[in-house]
């Protein structure tokens, strides 16, 4: 990306979060009216995330697909795990999670698939069973078992994952060589949230299951819309906020490479460097510094 790309950039993010962070905050004569924007407002209001340009096939003069992980544990990623309380908050914000859900369960987004490769596409109901569990206590399948009609109410338990649950993200994407540019860019192609299986939360029988699952992947350019008009908190200046839109694009997080497109299958890297999570690591540095060293190659000669 050209000193140009990047100046348009910041421009655009810069009116987006000057229109958007607190709005009317200061003019407001009730709190009803903070953040509504005035018919004024709406009819000026050119909001939208930037648009991608148009990449031809032949202007591709390589490309790799990988898989990352963010894990929210990292104290750069905090930004796409909070706020796990919306209700503690400023109206609008929410996590990363929260506002995939959100879109999915309104309709927003309907590109959300069971895995990565986008083969199979979810449903609602299909999601929603990745989210809650409803168990009976033995006492209310008595009640059951004595009458049918019975109300058990008191004896069903009822398990949900929350924001609070979720650990990471998944991120597919593409890093690709553009000729006509001569530089090496990186497309962002799905997001997954990662979470412990719903069937085995708060079961003592089965704590020691430690097998994190992606609840659904979201198509990410279909995603783009509802991601940039989502704010996440800026520590150093609340009156300009950065949406997760610009977030992921920028890459304004810690991520390692688990997976990369390969001649065996796509493998993980955990699938051929085993019991060894440094050395793990250390294959995931060498990926992408094998990826870094492609666009250095360009100029060789």
């Amino acid at each position: 990306m050209n000193w140009k790309s990047l100046l348009l950039l910041g421009s655009v993010v810069f009116i987006t979060a000057n229109t958007s962070a607190q709005t009317n905050l200061l003019n407001a004569t009730s709190p009803d009216e903070i953040g509504v924007k005035t018919a004024e407002q709406l009819a000026a209001d050119n909001d939208k995330p930037l648009a991608y340009g148009y990449v031809d096939d032949r202007d591709m003069l390589w490309s790799k697909v990988t898989w990352e992980y963010i894990d929210l544990n990292e104290r750069l990623n905090l930004p796409y795990y909070y706020p796990i309380h919306e209700n503690s908050t400023q109206q609008g914000r929410k996590s990363l999670f929260a506002t995939l859900l959100k879109g999915v369960m309104e309709d927003d987004l309907t590109e959300v698939y069971d895995d990565s490769y986008f083969t199979t596409k979810l449903t609602k109901k299909e999601i929603e069973s990745k989210l809650f569990r409803v168990d009976t206590t033995d006492a209310g399948r008595d009640e059951l078992n004595a009458d049918p009609n019975a109300n058990i109410e008191e004896f069903i338990t009822r398990t949900e994952l929350t924001a609070r649950d979720i650990e990471g993200f998944k991120i597919k994407g593409v890093w690709y060589i553009d000729k006509r540019q001569g530089e090496m860019k990186y497309r962002l192609l799905a997001v997954a949230p990662i979470a412990p299986d719903v069937q085995t939360k708060g079961r003592q029988d089965v704590a020691n299951v430690a097998e994190k699952l992606p609840i659904f992947w979201v198509w990410y350019p279909g995603a783009r819309q509802i991601l940039h008009d989502m704010k996440v908190f800026n520590p150093k200046n609340s009156a300009y906020p950065i949406s997760f839109d610009h977030m992921l694009n920028a890459r304004r997080f810690n991520a390692i490479v688990y997976r990369e497109e390969n001649v065996y299958g796509n493998r993980d890297v955990s699938h051929y460097v085993k019991g060894n999570a440094l050395f793990q690591v250390l294959e995931s540095d060498r990926i992408r510094e094998i990826i870094r060293d492609k666009e250095l190659d360009l100029w060789n000669y």
